[in-house]
């Protein structure tokens, strides 16, 4: 089982990493999400640490700085998601579940 990406700045990271299509380092994580937040350096590192722990994301080092990248494109993380939680329901909650997901793919 994939371990998910469990808080909010997780989500911004890795929203950051799928949005590049080379590595990144620390510091350029670092530098794109303080458009939007103010967060210490040392945060984003434990973060991506965390994440390539976890196996969401990848990371190389190349000198004397680590690079990350995601382990996996981000419809392959929804695609994983989504068969959990309808592995989780009745046969009958599956066909409701999809039903409503092809409503909202027309709109």
């Amino acid at each position: 089982m994939l371990v998910a990406v469990t808080g909010e700045l997780e989500q911004a990271v890795m929203d950051i990493l799928w949005s590049r299509p080379d590595a990144l380092s620390v510091r350029d994580v670092h530098e794109l999400i303080s458009a939007d937040r103010d967060l210490a350096y040392t945060t984003v590192m434990t973060v991506l640490d965390r994440l390539a722990k976890k196996g969401v994301a990848v990371r190389s080092l190349d000198g004397r700085a680590w690079f990350y990248r995601p382990a996996r494109s981000r419809v392959a993380e929804v695609r994983t998601e989504v068969e959990e939680l309808l592995s989780r329901l009745s046969a009958e909650e599956r066909r409701e579940v999809l039903a409503a997901l092809q409503v909202v793919r027309r709109v």
